[in-house]
């Protein structure tokens, strides 16, 4: 390989004028495609366009390969969260079989319909303290200022016993896991005329 200094002459590098190509390292063209160019520059193109066609071909295949990778990960990422699901579904059933059990005890005895209450009372303590291990509480509502965004009011009666906009009986009772509502209590509230 020579070494060409890049200095002018007549407007032209010192490489121009060599009529050398300095990123190929091949002789320049002047774009004239025509019979007289020298016999090795048609190879020289042909071999250029080769390695282009080559690398084409291996960025589309790694185009390829890499849409691959990220459809694999998408759909391992859709699998893992739909396992989380149903684990988290696990976890909340084996909290409630107990209760289930419970349940199933009680109404295999025969007994007195005082000891009957009073068991089922014991069933009631029991799920109420699953659910709150699992983050579940019960709405306030009775005798609450009203509030859209954890009542659903049902009715309104017109009395002067109470607030305006209190409520005065629930209906069904709220529940919220965590801070998220789960289900609004529904309440009869009271307005003053």
């Amino acid at each position: 390989m020579q070494t060409l200094a890049m200095g002018k002459s007549n407007g032209k590098s010192e490489a121009e004028t060599a009529g050398l190509d300095l990123e190929h390292e091949l002789p320049a063209t002047d774009g004239d495609d025509s019979p007289s160019a020298p016999a090795g520059e048609g190879a020289g193109t042909e071999t250029e366009l080769q390695k282009l066609k080559a690398e084409r071909d291996s960025l589309l295949d790694r185009l390829a390969r890499a849409q691959a990778e990220f459809e694999n990960a998408r759909r391992r990422a859709s699998k893992e969260q739909q396992d989380f699901r149903d684990y988290a579904t696990v976890d909340t059933v084996k909290a409630l079989l107990p209760v289930l059990d419970s349940f199933e005890r009680a109404l295999q005895v025969k007994s007195e319909p005082g000891d009957f209450r009073s068991g089922v009372d014991l069933i009631y303590k029991q799920l109420q303290d699953a659910l709150a291990k699992l983050g579940v509480h019960p709405i306030a509502a009775k005798g609450e200022p009203f509030d859209p965004h954890v009542h659903e009011a049902i009715e309104m009666v017109e009395t002067t016993d109470a607030d305006d906009q209190e409520v005065l009986e629930e209906l069904q009772r709220g529940y919220k896991l965590k801070d998220r509502l789960l289900r609004p209590a529904m309440v009869k509230v009271a307005k003053n005329p």
